[in-house]
């Protein structure tokens, strides 16, 4: 069977914030579909977009995959509905748990409802920070930049990160 590497961003913002992302990564390998090789830390992030809501939690795993880009997506989307994430009714709003396709091995794919590399991936320091603990040398497929690149390269000083300890 063909496996695949992808990155993947994790994030909460309600209650057991941690405790959330980590129910995340280890429901990923539950089914044994997928497997963790590397995590980063964890970081308290402040919320962008909607500002309007408690800080995140947020990391990153690289994980090996039997899944398709959309079995993963599928996969992923009911791991968070099984943690008591709800549609949102506020875009980028509060949720439980949040997790994100970045990278799926060089797939560059927009299809309805998954696009990959994810589209606001290199404007987000809580995804590039944790991303860069894992690997800061992954190439982004479509700017042809490194992820240290692109981390170094975030204007944007109102998006506070603090590693916890």
């Amino acid at each position: 069977m063909e496996r695949h590497i992808a990155y993947l961003s994790v994030g909460s913002n309600i209650e057991d914030k941690i405790g959330n992302c980590r129910f995340g990564i280890k429901a990923l390998c539950a089914s044994g579909e997928s497997r963790v090789l590397r995590q980063s830390g964890f970081y308290r992030t402040s919320p962008v977009d909607f500002e309007d809501q408690d800080w995140f939690v947020n990391a990153a795993v690289k994980i090996e995959t039997k899944l398709s880009p959309r079995g993963l997506l599928e996969a992923i989307q009911e791991i968070q509905t099984r943690r008591g994430r709800k549609p949102n009714t506020v875009r980028f709003g509060p949720r439980a748990l949040d997790l994100d396709i970045i990278f799926y091995d060089a797939v560059v794919m927009n299809a309805e409802g998954l696009k990959i590399p994810h589209p606001r991936m290199h404007k987000r320091r809580f995804v590039l920070q944790p991303i860069c603990d894992i690997d800061p040398s992954i190439m982004h497929p479509i700017l042809q930049k490194d992820m240290r690149t692109l981390l170094n390269e975030l204007k944007d000083s109102a998006q506070v990160i603090e590693e916890i300890q």
